[in-house]
């Protein structure tokens, strides 16, 4: 197994492990979370699972939904829908709930912090889509409409859903809306595993060396989608 390999398959757990532990921070702030989160927690007050369980049942929801779009599901994505409900009610017994406000903001934007580092990860690893960014791209695809309508299409409606079940709304919220987008440009070029060959160094004609150009990766749905969807939306989660 080559090196290159084992750094995917290792930021790709850790990334989901660090996201799903991110979620649960910004859960235990409890000023809004993003908007599956929240369609998530909205559903949990109805129905006898935890957040976690219901991560994994919406994913899995979510992943049926590609059937008919004719979407094709990587590994990171059949990881993403397994791993990261675990993950989430992980965090939610490592990290107790806080009741002083003053308390509970530094513990959210810990979790705004920790979750762009996580996206970082596991997008920057190239395994495939998550289930929600499959099933954004699906439809961009059969509408024919821009990504930033259908995301935001998207989120705006599991979040009004999420909202009248009784999820957490609030300055979180907005907070994520705003900044999630910027930080994940950040790490997102900076975390992803390079394509074969495309680290290494060209002659230039002088017979010194230079660094290759810089150019996107191979696939469109894991990383300029993802740049794309959560710049202009402000919103998501793969």
């Amino acid at each position: 197994m080559s090196r290159i390999l084992v750094r995917r398959i290792a930021q790709l757990l850790i990334g989901l492990l660090l996201y799903g532990v991110a979620i649960a921070l910004m859960l235990r702030g409890a000023i809004g979370v993003e908007p599956w989160t929240v369609f998530s927690q909205g559903v949990a007050h109805h129905v006898p699972l935890s957040i976690g369980a219901l991560t994994v049942v919406i994913g899995a929801l979510v992943l049926l939904a590609w059937i008919p779009l004719r979407q094709r599901p990587g590994v990171g994505t059949i990881a993403n829908v397994l791993l990261l409900g675990p993950a989430i009610d992980l965090g939610l017994l490592l990290v107790p709930p806080v009741e002083p406000l003053l308390a509970r903001v530094p513990i959210f934007a810990a979790g705004l912090a920790l979750l762009a580092i996580a996206s970082g990860l596991y997008i920057g690893a190239r395994f495939g889509p998550g289930p929600r960014d499959g099933l954004m791209t699906g439809l961009v695809a059969r509408t024919g409409r821009p990504i930033w309508m259908i995301r935001t299409g998207l989120e705006v409606t599991v979040l009004a859903i999420g909202w009248i079940l009784g999820g957490t709304v609030g300055l979180g919220t907005v907070a994520f809306a705003v900044l999630i987008g910027p930080l994940c440009n950040l790490t997102i070029p900076l975390l992803r595993v390079p394509e074969p060959g495309e680290s290494r160094q060209r002659r230039g004609s002088d017979g010194g060396t230079r660094p290759p150009q810089a150019r996107m990766p191979a696939e469109p749905s894991t990383f300029s989608t993802a740049i794309s969807s959560t710049t202009r939306s402000g919103f998501g989660r793969g």
